[in-house]
């Protein structure tokens, strides 16, 4: 015979997760179709994003150079994540962590030269 008695703090801790979560996301829209705020109309429905109706699809693919692009900014984003604890830390690291730094920064600056060469960078 299995115990399953060790596994009922994951089951109420899954129970709180729903009830919560649910609360959550059901209270609010109650509250709204209670109180009136819930009164949709034309305005309200309209586009407000990008101030115009949508001419595609929304479920059209995006070129390959859009998510380069976005691939890219997340690398040098990280380049700088990187930066700022070793600068804040150089003092204890030494030469070591420094030389390091050094190599890493050669590393991006070698990618970034190769992006721009093969014109990943070049938008159309």
């Amino acid at each position: 015979m299995v115990d399953l008695s060790q596994y009922l703090p994951i089951l109420l801790f899954l129970g709180v997760a729903v009830a919560l979560s649910s609360v959550f996301v059901f209270l609010p829209m109650g509250v709204a179709r209670l109180t009136g705020a819930h009164k949709p109309t034309a305005a309200k429905l309209a586009e407000y994003e990008c101030g115009f109706p949508a001419f595609e699809d929304s479920r059209s693919q995006f070129d390959v150079r859009f998510y380069l692009v976005a691939i890219l900014f997340i690398i040098f984003d990280l380049e700088a994540a990187f930066l700022f604890p070793w600068a804040v830390s150089l003092k204890e690291i030494g030469f070591a962590g420094w030389a390091t730094m050094m190599l890493f920064l050669f590393e991006l600056i070698i990618g970034f030269i190769y992006a721009w060469k093969v014109g990943a960078l070049e938008w159309e």
